[in-house]
This record gives C-alpha cells, sequence and structure tokens, in this order.
C-alpha cells in the first residue's frame, strides 16, 4: 500500500513539474515532440499551449484547433501559397478568414494577437473582430491579405483602443478615404507600429500620422505609403521614441548639385530624424537627397533601398558610412561594386536581400549586376551573415563554396540565376552546391533557382544527401530526370514544405519522391509531365492527404514598365499537403481537386 501510494504521489509531483516546465518550451517542432510523450503531456501541451502557426489554413478546421488549444493568445494563419506573391496563383483560389474570424470570436478568449497573411478579408471580418475582439485585441496583422476597404480599418481603428500592432504591408485594400487613420489617432494611446506600407492608401494625412505620434508615446516603428517627406516634418518631430520607418516619397526633385552628395539640398535640409532611428528605407530617395542620411547613417542597422533610385556608385558612398550595418534590402543595381563595399565596411551584417531590378536600368548601369565576384568578396568580409537571398547575372562553383566555407551561421539561403545573361562562367553548380550544403550546418531553408543545365541529376542527389536540416526548400529547373528527383527524395529527412518549378519531372516521380520525404507536408509543383487525368499522381494517395490541380492558363497584364499588353502562359499546378479537415468546399472553377475515386471509376 505504501508503493502504491509513493507511486501515485511520485506521479502527480512530475505531473505538476512538467505543468510548469512545458510553458516555457516555445519552439513548435519541440512543442510536437512533447505533445507525442504520452496523454499526459497532450494535456499539458493543450492546455498550456500561447501560440500556433498554421502553414495552410486549410489543414484543420476552425472547430479542431479551438478545441485543440482552447486557451491561445495568438494565432498566425497563411492562406494562399506562397506562389500567390508572383501572380501564379488564381486569385479566387482561396484562404477566406470568414470562419476562422467566426471561430475565434467565438471560443478563444484569450485571444491577443492575430496574424493573417496571403489570405482574403472582408469588411464584414474586421468588423465582427471589432466587435467581439475590440477591447482585447493587440495586434492584428493583414499581412499580403486583399478584400477589404478602409471602411473595414475604420471599425479597427474606433473600437480597438488596446491595439499596439497595426499591419496590413503589401495589402492590397480599397481607399475610400482617410478617416480610418484620423480615428485611429483619436483613440489609440497605446500603439507601437503602424504600417501601410507598400499599399495604395494614399489620403492619409501628415496631420494624423503627427497626431499618432503626439498621442502614443511608445511608437516605435511606422511604415507608410507614399507622402511627400517635407510633410511629414512635424511627425519626425512628435515621434521621440521612433526606432523604424519607412516610406514617405521625395516628389519634389530639387535641382543636382555639382559638389557630389555633402551638401543638404534646399527645404529637405530642415529635416531631422529622431534620435532614436536606426531602420529606414525611403521611397524614391535619390542621390540628390541622399544626405540626409549622413547624419545618421553610422547608428542604422536597417536600410531598405528596394525602392530607392540610387546607382551603383551611389550605394558604394552611401554603404561605407554604415558600419553598424545589420540587414540590408536593395536591388542588384547594387553590383559588385557594392557587394565589395558591404565585405569591407559592414561586417555586423546578418540579413541581405537583393531583388531584381528593372531590366532596363540594369542594361543603362553596366556595373548594376550581381556576379560571383561580388558574392566572393561578400562572403570574405561579412562572416556574421544568417540570411541571404540575390539575383545574380552569373555565378560559379568556387563563389558558392567560398559561401560555404566563410558563412557559418548560414541559415537561408536563396540564389536565382537571372536568364538575361547568355554566357555562365561555370555551368553545373553540383560541385558548388554539394561544398555550400556540406559546409553551412545551420541552413534551415533552401532556395535555388538556375536553369536547364545548372544542375544535374547528380547534383540534385547532393541537395538530398547534404540538407539534413532544411524544412523549407524551391528548386526551380534543377535536374535532368525523374531519376534525379527520386535519388534526392532519398534524403533530406527534415523536410516538410518542397516547392519545384519549371522541372522536367513526370507525375509519377513526383509521386513516389513524395512518398519517399517523410517529413513532407506541403509540396506546390509548377511545370512537369503530366498524365491523363493526373492518374500517376494516385501513387501518393493516402489518408489526410489532398491534392488539387491547377490547369494551365493563359495570364493577360498591362506592364508596367511602357502600358503593352504581356500574355503570360502559365503552366499547371500541383497542390498538395496534410489536412485534417478533409476535402476543402471552397473550391473555385480554377482548381480541381484530385479524387482517387472519381479517377478510378473514369
Amino acid at each position: 500500500m505504501e508503493e502504491r501510494n509513493s507511486t501515485r504521489l511520485s506521479s502527480s509531483t512530475n505531473d505538476t513539474v512538467w505543468e510548469c516546465v512545458i510553458p516555457y518550451i516555445q519552439e513548435s517542432r519541440d512543442r510536437d515532440a512533447v505533445s507525442l510523450v504520452c496523454k499526459r503531456w497532450w494535456q499539458i501541451d493543450a492546455i498550456t499551449r500561447k501560440h500556433i502557426t498554421m502553414a495552410l489554413c486549410y489543414t484543420a478546421k476552425p472547430e479542431q484547433l479551438s478545441r485543440r488549444f482552447p486557451h491561445l493568445e495568438s494565432v498566425q494563419l497563411k492562406g494562399k501559397p506562397r506562389a500567390a506573391m508572383f501572380n501564379l496563383i488564381p486569385e479566387d483560389w482561396g484562404g477566406y478568414v470568414t470562419p476562422w474570424v467566426v471561430e475565434i470570436t467565438k471560443s478563444f478568449s484569450k485571444l491577443k494577437a492575430l496574424h493573417f497573411r496571403r489570405m482574403i478579408v472582408r469588411d464584414s471580418d474586421l468588423e465582427l473582430l471589432a466587435n467581439r475582439r475590440g477591447k482585447v485585441l493587440q495586434v492584428l496583422k493583414l499581412d499580403k491579405c486583399s478584400g477589404f476597404s478602409t471602411d473595414g480599418l475604420l471599425h479597427i481603428s474606433r473600437s480597438c483602443k488596446n491595439l499596439r500592432t497595426l499591419l496590413m504591408e503589401e495589402s492590397y485594400i480599397i481607399e475610400k478615404d482617410g478617416e480610418w487613420a484620423h480615428e485611429l489617432a483619436l483613440n489609440n494611446t497605446v500603439l507601437e507600429n503602424l504600417n501601410f506600407y507598400m499599399t495604395d492608401l494614399l489620403q492619409v494625412r501628415a496631420e494624423d500620422l503627427e497626431l499618432i505620434a503626439r498621442n502614443c508615446k511608445s511608437l516605435v516603428s511606422m511604415k507608410i505609403s507614399e507622402c511627400e517627406i517635407t510633410n511629414l516634418l512635424g511627425f519626425f518631430r512628435a515621434a521621440a521614441a521612433l526606432e523604424e520607418f519607412g516610406g514617405g516619397a521625395f516628389n519634389d526633385q530639387p535641382e543636382l548639385v555639382e559638389n557630389g552628395y555633402n551638401e543638404p539640398l534646399g527645404k529637405y535640409a530642415t529635416l531631422v530624424f529622431p534620435p532614436r532611428l536606426c531602420q529606414l528605407g525611403l521611397t524614391y530617395l535619390g542621390k540628390n537627397e541622399m544626405s540626409i542620411l549622413f547624419p545618421i547613417a553610422s547608428r542604422l542597422r536597417k536600410l531598405d533601398l528596394l525602392y530607392a533610385l540610387l546607382d551603383t556608385a551611389a550605394h558604394c558612398f552611401l554603404l561605407q558610412r554604415c558600419p553598424n550595418l545589420e540587414i540590408l534590402e536593395t536591388r542588384n543595381v547594387v553590383g559588385d561594386r557594392g557587394l565589395e563595399v558591404l565585405g569591407q565596411y559592414c561586417k555586423r551584417l546578418k540579413r541581405l536581400r537583393i531583388e531584381r531590378g528593372a531590366d532596363d536600368q540594369e542594361m543603362e548601369d553596366e556595373e548594376g549586376a550581381v556576379t560571383h565576384r561580388g558574392l566572393i568578396d561578400l562572403a570574405k568580409g561579412c562572416l556574421e551573415l544568417e540570411y541571404m537571398a540575390v539575383y545574380v547575372s552569373d555565378i560559379t562553383n568556387e563563389a558558392l563554396e567560398i559561401i560555404g566555407t566563410y558563412l557559418k551561421n548560414l541559415s537561408d539561403f536563396r540564389l536565382v540565376l537571372l536568364d538575361r545573361e547568355e554566357r555562365i562562367t561555370d555551368l553545373p553548380l553540383d560541385n558548388g552546391v554539394r561544398a555550400l550544403l556540406r559546409h553551412c550546418h545551420n541552413l534551415r531553408r533552401f532556395a535555388l533557382y538556375v536553369r536547364p543545365g545548372g544542375l544535374t541529376d547528380v547534383g540534385l542527389s547532393y541537395v538530398g544527401q547534404y540538407s539534413p536540416n532544411v524544412r523549407w526548400m524551391l528548386l526551380g529547373y534543377v535536374g535532368e530526370s525523374d531519376h534525379g528527383l527520386l535519388e534526392f527524395s532519398k534524403g533530406c529527412p527534415s523536410l516538410q514544405k518542397l516547392e519545384v518549378r519549371g522541372c522536367c519531372f513526370s507525375e509519377r516521380a513526383l509521386a513516389l519522391a513524395t512518398l519517399q520525404l517523410k517529413s513532407l507536408r506541403y509540396l506546390w509543383v509548377q511545370g512537369y509531365r503530366a498524365s491523363s487525368a493526373g492518374r500517376d499522381l494516385l501513387a501518393m494517395a493516402r489518408p489526410f492527404w489532398n491534392v488539387e490541380l491547377i490547369p494551365a492558363r493563359r495570364v493577360i497584364a498591362n506592364d508596367g514598365n511602357n502600358g503593352e499588353t504581356v500574355v503570360s502562359e502559365h503552366p499547371a499546378h500541383i497542390l498538395a499537403y496534410y489536412s485534417l479537415a478533409g476535402q476543402r468546399t471552397d473550391f473555385p472553377d480554377t482548381v480541381k481537386p484530385l479524387d482517387p475515386t472519381y479517377l478510378l471509376t473514369e
């Protein structure tokens, strides 16, 4: 009897200990592992989990989430596949927040933070959130979303008086007026982060932004749409705690001065940034206005030059004055010279993103191209780099090997080889990719987008063999045959999300590879060798595994550069993912679920 009582006491004590310990485990993979140990730990995880991220909103039903984790305080939901950002997914594909908002307002009484990414949000959804959760909601992120207007934002601004973060970056918002910003300024005193960067919200008044800054003493980040910088002088004076600013615009161009970049120009000479500002991204910043950054350049930790109008020389002139820079976002006009400057002067750089610039601008600036030469200088100089995403005009095996040798902290590497340059120095890249993956042990995300012949079947097998910890991967125009894909799929034990574009693989090889990738939860493929009615994809059919087919289509759009109509041919897509919800019911005409029963009886 004493032994039995002792066992019960020991078990109770252990449960109490784990109830105290498990809440401190924050990493989602560790949490998942903990919940599988025993039923009691599963229960402890259920009642103590505070945050959840769903990489695809169709992987579970809203009521399943609320039953599993009833005490959530923070939820992040992702809707459309990442390819939607590049107009590769039909606009009506899905990703509606309405059923989630209904369940959230009904079941999650402790919810304080919501993050919707690439989803369709209606004004009625925002109204319901404001009415039911307005008093407790502290964070609302509408990240790359669409479907709502400033009327929906008005409900949020009037009711959510404890909102600390309101983010709408790169969302498509129907603008009716700027009243939502005025109401936000009147009703909120705790706002810390307001972000409507890269939106079409142009009716927000500078006076309302200044009022927000005066009323919200804890405002540390403001990212806005286009607004003449000289109209923001009052805002900058009032925002004493501001650490990050993005947006604005230099619409009134001053005369070019002959003595370089050193003299502040005209009305911009009166611009004084807040004393704590260390993260900056100014729209349409040209070399004429660049001198306004010099007084704060030495304290800048983040610099966004994606929408600046700087050539290679101006990049070099500015970057050598930023010794404490940790994050840089720019276009490939930075050139090899700019990367050399980064390697010499910006030793603390941790994140580098180089997007593709306009082809005509690259042609005008012969230096405005990133190649293996610049990457070698960068890797040898910026040893603390953790994230690198670059568009390159030329690349070599040697450069990839040097990146792997010097950048031991790299956890996210993405490289796109542009197709504008016909003659590439050194293809295929098999040995360079193998060397990079072998040396970068911390790599968790990996993207390689090359061209036919850029990576052979052997090189693809290297990717599988030397990517033990990679969880997300994008492969474009790699491999030569199904054999390469099948050899690749024998490795990658941690791979959860795989995106493939422009490859030569058959449906059957894709299906077999999916079965071999034991950790795979999500697959997106555009461009493949299709079978009749998708029959060969039946090899991947299994419980809880949904497969959707998007047929090939022709997309007509306007070219933003010259206004001409551009017709693009989009190959067929495969989207496959695990789901506890079964097949979704909101399929548009542009999507067809793969139904094994239908295919077998056809």
